[in-house]
């Protein structure tokens, strides 16, 4: 099976084909960084005119890179949510209506299932089961992963997710729109131990996580010392620090919760560098594995929407005709997919 898959659910356009024999055979990716910069985050209206501008061009960009027409797509895959809902409804309605002039089928896709798959595009996936630690800006969450569709939330973030506070801390430092990578760079060149940030919620019992107390801690500790670059780098190494360390903390007690011995890190927070190193570093000591996309598919892309459309296709699972985004939408409410069709 062939499918074209479509990502708009908020501020980059992904459109990529994935093929079952082949594996990923065109994948186009547009950001919206530059348009958003100015405004310091996501304008939604602007961004889902941009996808308005830039999702037909993208799929005939695709289907070139492929080699292929229309004819040999098998299926379309769509995100459906979550996310903004006028992006999703971009992507939605491009996605349906050429399914239906193609006639083939079309699947609405779970945008962190998106996620969640990722590390299934790499040469080296996971095997079931597995601790998932899906970390990105709108989203912090461990599930427990026995197959595909079989997901048990263990703990989410009560407020900011890892990536927003991420963002919201560089922009406390004056950095730019997107500010959690550019973070992370300053915090490289920053000295360990000169602050000490909390780690919350690590001494209590349980899986939720919290993260405004660190984005207001920050805010503190930038208002009350000099803002060097020194002293600037110094807050946010102490920052990534503690959210790393407190993801760290959580994911430990995940796996000896559930017994597992892998765990998957998905999402745009996991191209971070430093959280790479401790997660690898705490498998090793566990005798355990853990699995990451390779950093282009940490953020939103239309590749794992293709693998995750197909996997859903296979099944036999297929989305009617009525266009229907939802901007929020639990991941455990999705349909377990048979065990033989998921390995494939």
């Amino acid at each position: 099976m062939r499918v074209l898959g479509i990502e708009t659910s908020c501020d980059e356009t992904g459109v990529a084909i994935y093929d079952e024999q082949a594996g990923l055979m065109a994948n186009q990716l547009y950001s919206q960084v530059k348009l958003h910069a100015d405004y310091g985050g996501v304008v939604p209206e602007l961004a889902s005119r941009d996808h308005v501008r830039k999702t037909v061009p993208l799929i005939q960009a695709a289907l070139k890179q492929a080699g292929l027409t229309a004819g040999d797509i098998d299926g379309v895959a769509y995100t459906a949510g979550p996310g903004l809902v006028g992006a999703l409804m971009v992507g939605a309605t491009v996605g349906r209506a050429l399914a239906y002039a193609w006639k083939v089928p079309a699947i609405a896709v779970h945008h962190m299932e998106g996620h969640l798959l990722a590390p299934m595009l790499e040469d080296h996936p996971p095997a079931f089961p597995f601790v998932a630690l899906l970390v990105s800006g709108g989203h912090t969450q461990l599930i427990s992963v026995t197959g595909i569709g079989r997901y048990e939330l263990l703990g989410e973030s009560i407020d900011d997710a890892a990536g927003e506070a991420f963002d919201k801390t560089a922009k406390l430092l004056g950095l730019d729109y997107p500010g959690g990578p550019l973070l992370s760079r300053m915090a490289g060149k920053g000295r360990a131990g000169r602050f000490t940030f909390p780690r919350p919620m690590t001494d209590r019992p349980g899986l939720d996580f919290s993260f405004s107390g660190l984005k207001t801690f920050a805010a503190n500790t930038i208002r009350a010392n000099e803002q060097d670059e020194q002293t600037k780098a110094d807050v946010a190494r102490a920052f990534e620090d503690a959210v790393v360390d407190t993801l760290s903390i959580k994911c430990r007690r995940a796996l000896e919760q559930t017994g597992y011995k892998r765990l998957v890190i998905a999402g745009g927070v996991s191209a971070n560098h430093t959280l790479r190193e401790r997660m690898a570093i705490m498998m090793q000591k566990r005798g355990g594995e853990v699995f990451y996309a390779r950093p282009e598919f940490c953020t939103d892309n239309g590749a794992m929407i293709a693998y995750a459309g197909m996997v859903r296709l296979q099944s036999g699972a297929n989305t009617s005709l009525a266009v229907s985004v939802r901007p929020r939408w639990p991941l455990d409410e999705l349909a377990p997919v048979a065990s033989d069709v998921a390995a494939g």
